[in-house]
This record gives C-alpha cells, structure tokens and sequence, in this order.
C-alpha cells in the first residue's frame, strides 16, 4: 500500500491526466506512438479477488502513472503536429534553462553542458520519451531536467576532489540544494539506490551541508 499511497500523491493516473488535460485517448495514444508524448514512469498491475456471499470473483487491471507537470507537456503538443516540433520545444527549454543557471553562478567545464550540449539534449530527449525523467524529477519537465543533470555534474567534479575550500563547499551545498529541488522523492522501494539518496542524503551527511 505504501507504493500505492507514493504513486497517487505524487503522481497521475492515465485517465487523470486525460480528463485534466481534457485530450481525447485516441490523441493521447497517437502522440504517444509518434514520440511526442513521453511513456508512463510506473505501470502498476492490479489483480482484485473478492469473496462474498455470491462467490469469489476477480479481475485485472494495469494503471499507467505520468508525472503531474505532463499537463503542462500535453498542453503544448496541442498546437505541435509531429516529432521534430516537439523535439524542438524540448531542447529549446532545456538549452534555456542551462543558460539561466549559468548566469545564476552555477558553472562547470563538462562538455556536454557547454559546447556538447547539442548532443547531448538529444539523449536527453530519448530518456524523456521513455518516461525515465518522468520518475525521477519533480515535473517531468526539460527545466527540472536540465537542473538536475546540472547538479549532477558539479557536486561529481566536487566531489571527486580532496580537501575542498570553503568557496567549493558553498558551490556544493547549491549544487545539493539545486538538485533536492528538481529531483523526484522516489518510490518507498527505489530510494536508497536513488541519485536523491546518493547525491543529496549521503553528500550533505558526509560533508554536514
């Protein structure tokens, strides 16, 4: 039941995001098919068996689950006719997003943030289709993506290194606080193999940030 209880606080169920969304499944499964649309991050299997007066019955169901900023997504497609447009959508947000946090202090030389970024958002975007940003970022959304892979990068390059100084630290401790914000809770049973847990819980315990 905890995962359950996980899934519906923090999450929509297909037919929530239809309604709330107010597009047609037929639509839904079309830009989902042409890879506008990113796949579900859970597919809960339900199996229900009763036993009353009248006998036992059961049944099955599969409840698909989708990150709550998706609205947002499937609020875009509506005026997106194919792939190449979405695509473009995705990595003009993501490269946006990137360049704000550059000019809010945040830095690093990797190259798949500076002159590799082009590259880079393109497999970004095939994890988006797939549902994987979906699961473990706030929103689903390239924004909270592209801050949780900027975290990322800096508090590994900080990390990796011995004896930081104080200015370090304090890139650290934005670097951890960027990514708390971006990143998903995660389900009961995939915490403590989580980048949550390793790179915010386990960080700020090792350096007391």
């Amino acid at each position: 039941m905890e995962l359950i209880n996980y899934l519906n606080e923090h999450f929509y169920t297909k037919q929530q995001l239809l309604e709330l969304s107010k597009i047609p499944a037929s639509v839904f499964q079309h830009w989902q098919s042409n890879g506008l649309m990113p796949k579900c991050s859970y597919k809960l299997a339900v199996n229900v068996e009763s036993d009353s007066f009248f006998g036992i019955h059961a049944e099955a169901h599969t409840v698909e689950y989708y990150a709550k900023g998706y609205t947002a997504w499937l609020g875009n497609l509506q005026s997106i006719s194919d792939e190449h447009s979405a695509y473009e959508l995705f990595s003009r947000r993501y490269q946006n997003a990137i360049a704000e946090l550059k000019a809010q202090g945040f830095a690093s030389q990797n190259s798949k943030l500076n002159d590799g970024l082009s590259q880079h958002i393109e497999s970004e975007w095939q994890h988006f289709q797939n549902g994987i940003y979906g699961l473990c970022t706030q929103s689903g959304l390239p924004e909270d993506i592209a801050a949780k892979e900027f975290a990322i990068v800096i508090i590994n390059e900080l990390t990796e290194q011995e004896n930081l100084t104080n200015a370090q630290l304090t890139q650290l401790e934005q670097a951890v606080n960027l990514l708390d914000c971006a990143s998903a809770l995660f389900a009961p049973h995939e915490r403590n193999n989580s980048s949550r847990h390793r790179l915010v819980d386990e960080v700020r315990r090792k350096y007391q940030l």
